[in-house]
């Protein structure tokens, strides 16, 4: 396939007009087929990462079952997010342990590529759990961890852990070198978030939320995270999680270099409004709000193309950062940018064909084939 007369979105992080070649499932330096695609009016950009999210359409990652995550994975590829590593939530150990077995057997062969496993929960703090079950709350474990680990075929990607409770910074020290280590759901401050980088936390999980915010005599997490240039940052862009004014904030504060934007969205994202469930807990779902009975914001509702969308239409960030945080640095972040996350010879053809006028899509391209 050639794509002709599309602004590409480059390594460089900018958009020019060029040409692009697939070949099979591989972005190519020439094609061998007679297949044009005129991409006239439109942006190309690398198809997105999505690195924590629940679920939508009705389904949960949690459902443990191969149906589930081939519903995920269409709906995910059709919005153009191509590559997934979908979160778990706080739950039983014995029923972390089925998501995981049913990810590591999961055949990979429609939609999104499921790269991996974010394990969100359990190891959170109670008073920070949001829309996390608190029955389930355990103290960080490095052999749970490796057990969990071991049941997905080493597909956990990034870890979840809340450096204040008991255990956690040795938990930390153990595990800096086997997993991505994420500071969340904490009632952390400064000093103790910035001990746990010291000893090997380099991620935020969904920045601002499940966590203090950012003052000026009580920094916290966002402060210690922004002080050290080896930590990254997610980012929720939906409308709902994150002020916009809050969100230009944290570009001029982390650059668009350590910002990663995620969805969280959950099983209702793309239904109707409705009651749903997250983690085996009610949610109500009322336009692109997704909450508890009581009111906690539970997950989102929104995918994370969309959620480019929102940074950019609403939030007023260039869509070339708001691409580099969706596409690059999610996949860079879990070790997939080797074969994802850029228009580069070599690796896969997952793209997506974008209207300059309003982003919306016109084409996915999913291993060198229109969806």
């Amino acid at each position: 396939m050639k794509i002709i007369n599309a602004k590409v979105y480059t390594e460089d992080g900018v958009f020019q007009v060029r040409d692009v070649y697939t070949d099979g499932e591989r972005i190519a330096e020439q094609s061998t087929d007679d297949i044009v695609m005129d991409g006239a009016g439109c942006y190309l950009i690398p198809g997105l990462t999505d690195i924590h999210f629940h679920g939508c359409m009705g389904y949960d990652f949690c459902n443990g079952t191969h149906e589930a995550i081939e519903a995920i994975a269409a709906y995910e590829a059709s919005q153009g997010i191509t590559t997934i590593v979908p979160a778990t939530m706080t739950l039983g150990r014995d029923t972390l342990r089925g998501i995981c077995e049913a990810a590591r057997s999961y055949p990979n062969k429609k939609g999104a590529v499921l790269c991996g496993i974010n394990m969100e929960g359990p190891f959170i703090a109670m008073a920070r759990k949001g829309a996390q079950n608190g029955a389930y709350v355990h103290e960080p474990d490095a052999e749970m961890f490796r057990e969990l680990n071991a049941a997905s075929g080493n597909m956990i990607k990034l870890l979840a852990i809340a450096p204040e409770v008991d255990g956690a910074m040795e938990c930390i020290e153990e595990l800096k070198d086997e997993v991505v280590l994420s500071v969340a759901h904490t009632t952390a401050d400064y000093e103790t978030t910035a001990e746990a980088i010291r000893h090997g936390v380099h991620h935020v999980t969904h920045l601002y939320n499940a966590m203090a915010g950012l003052s000026h005599r009580a920094p916290g997490v966002v402060g210690a995270a922004a002080d050290d240039e080896r930590v990254e940052a997610e980012l929720i862009c939906d409308g709902l999680h994150i002020h916009p004014a809050t969100v230009r904030q944290t570009f001029k504060m982390f650059g668009d270099d350590r910002i990663i934007l995620i969805s969280d969205s959950m099983e209702a994202t793309g239904m109707p409004d409705g009651e749903y469930s997250l983690g085996g807990q009610k949610v109500i779902k009322k336009g692109s709000l997704a909450t508890l009975e009581d009111g906690t914001i539970a997950g989102s509702a929104t995918n994370l193309m969309d959620c480019v969308r929102v940074a950019v239409q609403k939030m007023h960030i260039p869509l070339e950062s708001a691409v580099k945080c969706a596409a690059v640095n999610s996949a860079r972040s879990v070790g997939i940018y080797d074969q994802y996350g850029s228009i580069t010879p070599g690796k896969a053809a997952n793209l997506v064909l974008l209207k300059e006028e309003d982003l919306s899509t016109v084409k996915v391209i999913l291993k060198g084939k229109e969806l």
